[in-house]
């Protein structure tokens, strides 16, 4: 599994939104200069956050962009699935139920499995407001 750059840049904005979560509106331009991403990929990111309720716009002059919720409630799960699709690691696992006909003798599925689990088990626990801390304590560390 490779995360495409879309999925990483929508992690990073929301990320961005999370540290900047004051009340205050966020512009776009503002975002794409600090996180050095292209603005119009950045438009695009933030329209797909923005149908999915995860951000909420003001359009205008004074306009921009704030979390809808709490950082507390996105899991990079969320972000990256919201962007990226499954990310499930073999097609037979991208569905609630198996549907494979191969699945009771397919001995790799085990680690298809095991895999798909892994993945999940680090996504679906990361929230952003973890991502804050990390990158709260990375500047601090970076500055001492």
């Amino acid at each position: 599994m490779k995360i495409s750059t879309k999925g990483r840049y929508a992690l990073r904005l929301m990320l961005d939104l999370a540290l900047h979560n004051n009340g205050e509106l966020v512009r776009i331009k503002t975002i794409a200069e600090r996180q050095e991403i292209s603005e119009k990929y950045l438009e695009q990111i933030i329209s797909i956050l923005n149908r999915a309720g995860f951000v909420k716009s003001v359009r205008g002059a004074q306009g921009g962009y704030r979390l809808a919720k709490a950082p507390e409630q996105y899991t990079v799960g969320m972000i990256l699935r919201l962007t990226e699709g499954s990310l499930a690691p073999v097609a037979c696992l991208e569905d609630e139920e198996n549907v494979c006909h191969r699945q009771e003798e397919c001995a790799t599925l085990e680690v298809w499995t095991r895999l798909d689990n892994a993945i999940k088990g680090v996504v679906d626990h990361i929230t952003l407001a973890d991502l804050v801390d990390w990158q709260v304590n990375k500047v601090n560390n970076y500055i001492i």
